[in-house]
C-alpha cells in the first residue's frame, strides 16, 4: 500500500468535513447549536466522501489487498492457523502425564 495514497484519502475525508462544519459555523443559529452542525457537517461529508471519493478508496483498499496478499505468499501464518496450534497445545498438555486434572 502506498502511504500517499491512504494519506490523500484521508485528507479528503477531513475536508469533507470540515469545509461544511465551516461554512455552517457562519450561521448564528449553529454557533448556538455547534452540536447540531457538527452533526450536519458529517452527514454532508458522508455524502460527499461516497459521491466524489470513490476513486482514492479503492486505490486505498486495493493497496491493503496487495499488502495482505504480499504477506500470505511470504508464508505468513493466518490468525486461524495459531488459534489451532495454540488449542492443540492446550488440549497436549491436558492429556500429558502429570497434569492437574482440575485445569
Amino acid at each position: 500500500m502506498k502511504a500517499r495514497s491512504a494519506i490523500v484519502y484521508s485528507v479528503l475525508r477531513l475536508l469533507a468535513f470540515l469545509v461544511p462544519f465551516g461554512i455552517l459555523m457562519l450561521f448564528p443559529i449553529m454557533r448556538e447549536y455547534y452540536w447540531l452542525a457538527a452533526v450536519f457537517a458529517a452527514l454532508i461529508g458522508l455524502s460527499l466522501s461516497v459521491l466524489f471519493l470513490r476513486k482514492p478508496l479503492e486505490e486505498v483498499t486495493s493497496g491493503l489487498a496487495e499488502r495482505r496478499a504480499r504477506a500470505r505468499a511470504r508464508g505468513a501464518v493466518s490468525d486461524e492457523e495459531t488459534e489451532d496450534a495454540a488449542a492443540d497445545a492446550a488440549a497436549g498438555s491436558a492429556d500429558a502425564p502429570g497434569a492437574d486434572p482440575r485445569a
